[in-house]
Protein backbone atom coordinates (compact mmCIF):
# COMPACT_ATOMS: atom_id res chain seq x y z
CA UNK A 1 0.00 0.00 0.00
CA UNK A 2 1.07 3.66 -0.72
CA UNK A 3 2.17 5.25 2.04
CA UNK A 4 0.34 8.26 1.26
CA UNK A 5 -2.68 6.40 0.80
CA UNK A 6 -2.21 5.04 4.50
CA UNK A 7 -1.30 9.16 5.78
CA UNK A 8 -3.44 10.93 8.32
CA UNK A 9 -4.06 14.40 7.64
CA UNK A 10 -3.62 17.29 10.80
CA UNK A 11 -4.56 20.36 10.82
CA UNK A 12 -2.95 22.48 13.46
CA UNK A 13 -3.95 26.29 14.47
CA UNK A 14 -1.40 28.45 14.38
CA UNK A 15 -1.43 32.22 14.66
CA UNK A 16 -0.74 33.13 11.12
CA UNK A 17 -3.30 30.16 9.52
CA UNK A 18 -3.63 26.72 9.85
CA UNK A 19 -0.54 24.21 9.32
CA UNK A 20 -1.21 20.89 7.81
CA UNK A 21 0.87 17.94 8.58
CA UNK A 22 1.37 14.74 6.83
CA UNK A 23 1.78 12.11 9.70
CA UNK A 24 3.01 8.62 8.48
CA UNK A 25 2.46 5.46 10.56
CA UNK A 26 5.55 4.08 12.28
CA UNK A 27 7.54 2.47 10.22
CA UNK A 28 9.63 -0.62 11.46
CA UNK A 29 12.98 -1.90 10.15
CA UNK A 30 13.47 -6.16 10.68
CA UNK A 31 17.68 -7.38 10.47
CA UNK A 32 19.07 -10.76 11.58
CA UNK A 33 22.47 -10.88 12.79
CA UNK A 34 24.82 -13.13 15.29
CA UNK A 35 24.32 -11.66 18.79
CA UNK A 36 26.81 -12.90 21.12
CA UNK A 37 27.24 -16.27 19.34
CA UNK A 38 23.58 -16.79 18.80
CA UNK A 39 21.55 -15.71 15.80
CA UNK A 40 19.03 -13.31 16.31
CA UNK A 41 16.75 -11.02 14.87
CA UNK A 42 14.87 -7.72 15.49
CA UNK A 43 12.72 -5.02 14.41
CA UNK A 44 13.09 -1.27 15.78
CA UNK A 45 12.46 2.09 13.91
CA UNK A 46 14.84 2.32 11.06
CA UNK A 47 16.36 5.65 12.87
CA UNK A 48 17.87 3.95 15.92
CA UNK A 49 21.73 3.53 16.65
CA UNK A 50 22.81 -0.02 17.45
CA UNK A 51 23.16 1.57 21.10
CA UNK A 52 19.28 2.08 21.23
CA UNK A 53 19.02 -1.11 19.69
CA UNK A 54 20.55 -3.06 22.25
CA UNK A 55 19.72 -1.42 25.40
CA UNK A 56 15.40 -0.31 24.33
CA UNK A 57 14.60 -3.34 21.82
CA UNK A 58 16.91 -6.63 23.07
CA UNK A 59 17.43 -5.50 26.83
CA UNK A 60 20.92 -5.94 26.46
CA UNK A 61 22.14 -2.52 29.48
CA UNK A 62 25.71 -3.37 29.25
CA UNK A 63 26.27 -1.23 26.90
CA UNK A 64 26.22 1.70 28.62
CA UNK A 65 24.54 5.39 27.62
CA UNK A 66 28.08 7.86 27.76
CA UNK A 67 27.90 11.17 25.71
CA UNK A 68 26.25 9.86 22.48
CA UNK A 69 28.76 11.55 20.34
CA UNK A 70 31.53 9.07 19.97
CA UNK A 71 33.85 10.75 21.83
CA UNK A 72 33.91 8.83 25.76
CA UNK A 73 33.70 4.90 24.10
CA UNK A 74 31.37 3.80 26.83
CA UNK A 75 29.00 1.97 24.20
CA UNK A 76 32.12 0.49 22.58
CA UNK A 77 30.85 -3.17 21.48
CA UNK A 78 32.80 -5.89 18.78
CA UNK A 79 31.41 -5.37 15.33
CA UNK A 80 32.71 -8.32 13.37
CA UNK A 81 35.51 -8.61 16.16
CA UNK A 82 36.53 -5.05 15.66
CA UNK A 83 35.85 -2.50 18.75
CA UNK A 84 32.94 0.44 17.68
CA UNK A 85 31.15 2.75 19.31
CA UNK A 86 27.60 1.70 18.97
CA UNK A 87 26.44 5.33 19.39
CA UNK A 88 27.56 5.77 16.21
CA UNK A 89 26.31 2.37 14.01
CA UNK A 90 23.04 2.83 12.91
CA UNK A 91 21.07 -0.55 13.68
CA UNK A 92 20.05 -1.23 10.25
CA UNK A 93 24.07 -1.33 9.32
CA UNK A 94 24.71 -4.19 11.37
CA UNK A 95 22.27 -6.69 9.35
CA UNK A 96 24.26 -9.60 8.81
CA UNK A 97 27.06 -9.19 11.08
CA UNK A 98 28.16 -10.33 14.38
CA UNK A 99 27.92 -7.85 17.28
CA UNK A 100 29.59 -8.94 20.64
CA UNK A 101 28.13 -7.32 23.44
CA UNK A 102 29.33 -7.43 27.43
CA UNK A 103 26.87 -9.69 28.17
CA UNK A 104 28.63 -12.13 25.34
CA UNK A 105 32.05 -11.97 26.79
CA UNK A 106 31.99 -15.01 29.72
CA UNK A 107 31.02 -18.69 29.00
CA UNK A 108 28.50 -19.37 31.30
CA UNK A 109 29.76 -19.81 34.55
CA UNK A 110 33.02 -19.29 33.32
CA UNK A 111 34.50 -15.51 33.13
CA UNK A 112 36.83 -14.52 30.51
CA UNK A 113 40.32 -13.97 31.22
CA UNK A 114 40.13 -10.64 30.92
CA UNK A 115 36.93 -10.34 33.86
CA UNK A 116 38.66 -12.64 36.69
CA UNK A 117 42.02 -10.20 35.91
CA UNK A 118 39.84 -6.78 36.21
CA UNK A 119 38.43 -8.36 39.38
CA UNK A 120 41.92 -9.46 40.89
CA UNK A 121 43.63 -6.19 40.17
CA UNK A 122 40.86 -3.97 41.09
CA UNK A 123 40.70 -2.67 37.51
CA UNK A 124 37.09 -1.51 38.16
CA UNK A 125 35.56 1.01 40.52
CA UNK A 126 32.21 2.75 40.01
CA UNK A 127 32.09 -0.06 36.56
CA UNK A 128 30.25 2.24 34.07
CA UNK A 129 33.12 2.20 31.30
CA UNK A 130 34.13 -1.19 32.49
CA UNK A 131 32.36 -3.13 30.05
CA UNK A 132 34.17 -1.20 26.96
CA UNK A 133 37.44 -1.37 28.33
CA UNK A 134 36.73 -5.33 28.46
CA UNK A 135 35.88 -5.59 24.84
CA UNK A 136 37.99 -3.21 23.47
CA UNK A 137 41.06 -5.24 25.58
CA UNK A 138 39.81 -8.82 24.38
CA UNK A 139 39.61 -7.34 20.60
CA UNK A 140 43.73 -5.90 21.26
CA UNK A 141 44.12 -9.31 22.70
CA UNK A 142 42.84 -11.67 19.94
CA UNK A 143 44.97 -9.49 17.48
CA UNK A 144 48.38 -9.60 19.68
CA UNK A 145 48.62 -11.86 22.41
CA UNK A 146 51.38 -9.90 23.49
CA UNK A 147 50.89 -6.64 23.72
CA UNK A 148 53.40 -3.67 25.00
CA UNK A 149 52.05 -1.36 27.65
CA UNK A 150 52.23 1.09 24.95
CA UNK A 151 49.82 -0.93 22.74
CA UNK A 152 47.59 -1.61 25.30
CA UNK A 153 47.14 2.44 25.90
CA UNK A 154 46.52 2.71 22.18
CA UNK A 155 44.04 0.30 21.60
CA UNK A 156 42.15 1.98 25.05
CA UNK A 157 42.71 5.34 24.16
CA UNK A 158 39.24 5.91 23.19
CA UNK A 159 37.39 4.80 26.36
CA UNK A 160 37.10 7.45 29.29
CA UNK A 161 37.71 6.67 32.82
CA UNK A 162 37.07 9.02 35.55
CA UNK A 163 37.47 6.59 38.64
CA UNK A 164 40.59 4.69 38.11
CA UNK A 165 43.37 6.82 36.55
CA UNK A 166 44.32 3.45 33.91
CA UNK A 167 47.09 2.06 35.46
CA UNK A 168 45.19 -0.76 37.21
CA UNK A 169 43.16 -1.23 33.91
CA UNK A 170 46.76 -1.17 32.02
CA UNK A 171 47.88 -4.00 34.44
CA UNK A 172 44.85 -6.04 34.05
CA UNK A 173 45.45 -6.52 30.45
CA UNK A 174 48.95 -7.81 30.88
CA UNK A 175 47.63 -9.77 33.66
CA UNK A 176 44.83 -11.56 31.11
CA UNK A 177 47.04 -11.43 28.05
CA UNK A 178 49.79 -13.85 29.82
CA UNK A 179 47.34 -16.06 31.13
CA UNK A 180 45.91 -16.38 28.04
CA UNK A 181 49.19 -17.56 26.49
CA UNK A 182 49.69 -20.34 29.39
CA UNK A 183 51.35 -18.32 31.58
CA UNK A 184 50.83 -18.97 35.61
CA UNK A 185 50.72 -15.42 35.64
CA UNK A 186 49.32 -13.91 39.42
CA UNK A 187 48.32 -10.58 40.41
CA UNK A 188 51.20 -8.20 41.21
CA UNK A 189 51.44 -7.18 44.76
CA UNK A 190 49.97 -3.35 45.04
CA UNK A 191 51.52 -0.98 42.49
CA UNK A 192 51.76 2.58 42.96
CA UNK A 193 51.68 5.13 40.13
CA UNK A 194 52.23 1.83 38.10
CA UNK A 195 55.71 1.27 39.27
CA UNK A 196 56.63 -1.80 40.72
Amino acid sequence: MDPVEVARKLTLHHPEGKVSLVVMPESRAQIAFELNGEPCAVAFAPHKTLLEVLREDLGLTGTKHGCELGECGTCTVLLDGRPVLSCLVLGLACDGHHITTIEGMARGADLHPLQTAFADLGAAQCGYCTPAFLLAAQALLEQNPKPSRDDIKQALAGNLCRCTGYIKIYEAVELAAARLRGEDAQPSRESLYGRR
